[in-house]
Parts: structure tokens; C-alpha cells; sequence
């Protein structure tokens, strides 16, 4: 039973108005101070700051007004009437890999190599021998990225040691006969001591190429025209090769690499660049790998006869390294496939050869014959007319310019007379 005391009880509760929160109330946010901090804040961006804003965006409108991005008669930027590189008609990543044409002073011209705004990521297999090692610096000059893919069978470690530390270059231990996974936009592949590296590697290296979308260019060799029928050797000759004789494995791997290059273009849509390279010297090579050149430099440098196969009226046609280097990146960056034939038109025979040898060095150097290997090609001589046209590439840098160069560094190698990561000629 319910009280009277209990009924005014209850009844003065239920009377009871609900307290308003008092500003010294134990609430960590209460409702009424949020709301007052909220039109403070307002208040504070209206009345001071958003003139400011505003004055700011006036400034940059006048600013974008007065200087345009779009004004076709800087010469900072492409004339996009004219241009061949317009991204409506190449895909995006060919416009990255192009030269963009310029305009100024009313005609029309290409930005030079090393200064191009985008830098490329390369890779050069075989990038730790003779001619890799070359175009490395080349490409490093020029301000791009680097990779070298070497198991180091031919190659040396000291012929890149001057960019070790440089963070535009990588130098990575490998054989290319075994896959290898990298994002890069251009691929030199140069590796290749014998046919089933120019098979297996050629056939990895553009799966790469494929797989990242890469341009791809082969070096080949002019020994795909066997023991030639023609001379000079034009890019439609065909060839006159001995599938089994004893330089076949080098021949017929080379022939099948550029089947192989051909291949992935025609069916995979990859852009590929074959070169054709004729005999090459200058610093860098091999003492001892049995080329005629390194061969005469190094016995005369070491007193020993010359030796001369057959009756040495065998020719040869010989190119410095930095022509080749220099024709090698024209074709990358050209928009033509090829194959192109890179070598000097000068042709010499081996007689002779060794007479310029005996010149430079000593002129008592003695010359030995000895009888001639089987299937040595009589006559080599580049037609070099399609790289002249389309390239517009030929050699600059005649055999008795660039023999001193080599012969400074085969005589420092061999007893260690100077200090120089090797010359180039200019």
C-alpha cells in the first residue's frame, strides 16, 4: 500500500524540469562548447581568411592567362600540328621512347640524345665486354638507367668498375641462357660467345621484351653471310653458309637469332632493331680472343712474329668501336627494323693489316704464314648504303686513327704502363 508520503514523492519527481548543462560540467564534450568552437571557426575563415583565398585564385587566373600552357610558339613545347609524335597517333609508351620534334626558329629538328626530358631504363647483356662495355658509357653519358646483365665468360668486371657507386647503373651476374625478370624500356642484347647462347638467350631476352613491352635490338654479325658470293655484302644477300662446317655453331646461331627476333615481331607485335656488325677493334678487347686484330697488336707488342692464315690476301673490313656504339644507338632510337649492316667500307687485306700493325708498333716485327683455317671467308666488305640513308650513320674514324688508341690500352694490360679505363675516339 502506498503511502502519502510516498504519493508526494513521486509526484514532485515526475514535476521535476530536467537541469540545462552548466558550463562546469564533468562532460568531456559538451554539446553546447562544440557548437560555439564550430561557428568560431567559421566565423574566423569568413572574416580573415577567405579573402585571402580569394585574392590567391585571382592571382593565379591572371597568371595562367598571361603565360598559357598550351602556346605553340615557345620553343619549350611541341608543335602539336605538325608533329609525327602526337599521342593520337602513336601509342603512349612509343611517345615515351620517341624524340619529340621541336619547333624553333621556323624549322624543325630533334632533340639531341642527351638531352631528352625522360630517362630511359636500359638493359645491355653482355654489357661487361668489349663493345657492351662502350655503349654503357655511352648511355650513362646520356643520362639514362642502366642494367647490365654479364656471367662474365668473356666479359670483365674492370671494363665497367668507373661506374660502380653510380646509382644510374646496376651490374647484375648472369647468363641470359637462363630467364630473368626486370622492367626496362629498351633491351641491347649483346651476349653471345657461341649458338646456344645466340638461341637461348636471344629466345629469353625477348620474352622479356615481351612481357614489359621493350624494344629489343639484336646484334648480329656478318658472318650470316658465310664465305659471301657477293661483294660488298648488301642486307638482301642471303648468304653462303656451311651448316656444319666448323664455324657454323657461330653462323647458323646468329641466323637463327634474327629468325627468332623476326618472329616475335611479326607474331607478338614486339619492336625489334637487328644490326649486322662487321669486324670491330679498340680498347677493351680481349688480349687472346683470336681476332685478327687483338691477335696482330698483341704479339707485336710482345716481340712475337705476326701470324698471316693462308697467303693473307684475305679481306676484312675494320671499324672502330666508337662508330659501331654510335650506329648501334641510332638504329634503337630510329624507327627502322633493319637488319642494317654497321662496319667501315675500307677494306684491307690481312697482308696488309699487319703491315699497319708493324707501323704503329714495330716496324721489325716479323710475319709468319701459316696455312688457312677451314672456311674462311675470301672477301668481307659492308655495303653500308641502306645505314646511310635511313640512319644516316656511316664510319668516322679511320684504322690508322684508332689502332694507336687500342695499342695504348693492349700496352698498359700487358705491362701495366699506364692507368685509363680506355680511349675513345671523337
Amino acid at each position: 500500500m502506498t503511502t502519502s508520503s510516498d504519493s508526494s514523492e513521486l509526484i514532485h519527481r515526475s514535476n521535476r524540469k530536467p537541469i540545462p548543462d552548466q558550463p562546469h560540467s564533468s562532460s568531456s564534450s559538451p554539446t553546447w562548447l562544440r557548437k560555439q568552437t564550430t561557428n568560431r571557426i567559421i566565423t574566423n575563415i569568413v572574416l580573415y581568411r577567405l579573402p585571402f583565398l580569394l585574392i590567391g585564385i585571382t592571382i593565379a587566373i591572371l597568371f595562367f592567362y598571361t603565360f598559357p600552357l598550351n602556346d605553340l610558339d615557345s620553343p619549350y613545347y611541341p608543335d602539336s600540328s605538325s608533329s609525327s609524335l602526337s599521342s593520337s597517333t602513336l601509342p603512349a609508351r612509343r611517345v615515351l621512347l620517341e624524340e619529340p620534334i621541336m619547333k624553333k626558329q621556323n624549322t624543325m629538328t630533334r632533340v639531341p640524345g642527351g638531352v631528352r626530358g625522360k630517362r630511359k631504363r636500359i638493359v645491355v647483356t653482355g654489357g661487361a665486354g668489349f663493345v657492351g662495355s662502350h655503349l654503357v658509357d655511352r648511355l650513362i653519358e646520356r643520362g639514362d638507367s642502366v642494367i647490365v646483365v654479364d656471367n662474365m665468360f668473356t666479359g670483365r668486371k674492370d671494363n665497367l668498375l668507373h661506374h660502380l657507386g653510380n646509382p644510374n647503373f646496376e651490374l647484375i651476374r648472369h647468363d641470359v641462357v637462363e630467364p630473368i625478370l626486370l622492367e626496362v624500356d629498351q633491351i641491347y642484347h649483346l651476349a653471345c660467345p657461341a649458338s646456344p647462347t645466340n638461341v637461348m638467350g636471344t629466345l629469353n631476352m625477348l620474352g622479356l621484351a615481351k612481357r614489359v613491352g621493350a624494344r629489343f635490338l639484336l646484334t648480329s654479325t656478318s658472318e650470316v653471310y658465310g664465305d659471301p658470293l657477293q661483294h660488298p655484302q648488301a642486307e638482301t644477300y642471303w648468304g653462303h653458309v656451311n651448316p656444319i662446317g666448323v664455324r657454323s655453331c657461330y653462323d647458323e646461331g646468329k641466323r637463327t637469332a634474327e629468325t627468332l627476333a623476326m618472329d616475335y615481331h611479326r607474331g607478338a607485335g614486339i619492336e625489334v632493331r637487328i644490326a649486322r656488325i662487321f669486324n670491330t677493334y679498340g680498347p677493351r678487347m680481349c688480349l687472346d680472343d683470336g681476332r685478327v686484330v687483338s691477335n696482330f697488336v698483341a704479339q707485336a707488342l710482345r716481340k712475337e712474329p705476326l701470324t698471316v692464315y693462308g697467303d693473307g690476301k684475305q679481306t676484312r673490313s675494320f671499324q672502330y668501336v666508337s662508330d659501331l656504339v654510335e650506329g648501334l644507338m641510332r638504329l634503337m632510337e630510329g624507327e627502322h627494323i633493319g637488319p642494317f649492316n654497321l662496319g667501315n667500307p675500307g677494306e684491307f687485306t690481312m697482308l696488309e693489316l699487319a703491315q699497319v700493325v708493324q707501323e704503329t708498333i714495330d716496324p721489325n716485327a716479323k710475319i709468319e704464314f701459316r696455312s688457312n683455317t677451314e672456311d674462311d671467308p675470301h672477301k668481307r666488305k659492308p655495303d653500308i648504303s641502306k645505314a646511310k640513308e635511313l640512319l644516316g650513320w656511316q664510319p668516322t674514324v679511320s684504322l690508322r686513327e684508332g689502332l694507336p688508341l687500342m695499342v695504348a690500352d693492349f700496352r698498359q694490360r700487358i705491362f701495366g704502363e699506364s692507368k685509363g679505363n680506355g680511349v675513345s675516339a671523337s
